[in-house]
């Protein structure tokens, strides 16, 4: 079974559904035993930086996704969801992170012609061998929402990035820890063959 983890964030419904049409059993949840006995976990999420961390500290999450972490269930992250497994964030200043991996989310510099928030189709490069990435060509297409973006700390654990107006690191890996700034739950074909490979390590 995989846990999406349910803290009041948006698009979790569209997660859900991605993996349904993988032959998945998924279950939306905030229960610690439940989220503790899945076979693989995922925190999705659409919203504010600080706002999702108080949720899920509310719902008393945290120790339960570092629970999880931990005792090795592979777990994604996205969009958000990449988001709060770092040291900080820009949104929200003042505000830790989870803090399960090094580096910080960063506000995206204004330009002329780019428009803020990024959204849709950007190509990514591929790199260091990303599991997620197994059957993904190298320059596909996934889709963008976002306002801010992650500088990670190690640049190992970048396994896919992209350039909008800055070079974003769009996807990390680091042990059992997976997470995507990009939907691919809404980046078609590429994004379920993603989605495929999570589920299928």
């Amino acid at each position: 079974m995989i846990a999406i983890i349910d803290y009041d964030a948006g698009n979790i419904k569209s997660v859900e559904k991605a993996l349904l049409h993988l032959g998945q059993k998924v279950k939306i949840t905030d229960q610690a035993h439940e989220i503790l006995l899945a076979d693989k976990v995922v925190l999705p999420g659409v919203g504010a930086f600080g706002d999702a961390m108080g949720n899920l500290d509310r719902r008393g999450l945290v120790p339960i996704i570092r629970e999880v972490v931990e005792k090795g269930t592979p777990f994604l992250g996205i969009c958000l969801g990449l988001q709060l497994l770092f040291e900080r964030s820009d949104e929200t200043p003042g505000v830790e992170g989870l803090g399960i991996l090094p580096g910080e989310i960063l506000r995206i510099p204004a330009e002329e012609g780019l428009k803020i928030p990024h959204m849709g189709w950007n190509s990514l490069h591929l790199e260091h061998g990303g599991r997620l990435f197994e059957n993904v060509s190298e320059q596909s297409y996934v889709y963008f929402v976002h306002s801010y973006y992650l500088k990670a700390a190690e640049e190992e654990i970048v396994k896919a990035s992209t350039e909008y107006g800055v070079h974003i690191h769009a996807s990390v890996e680091k042990g059992n820890v997976f997470a995507c700034q990009f939907h691919p739950e809404k980046s078609s074909e590429v994004g379920l063959q993603i989605l495929k490979n999570f589920v299928e390590l």
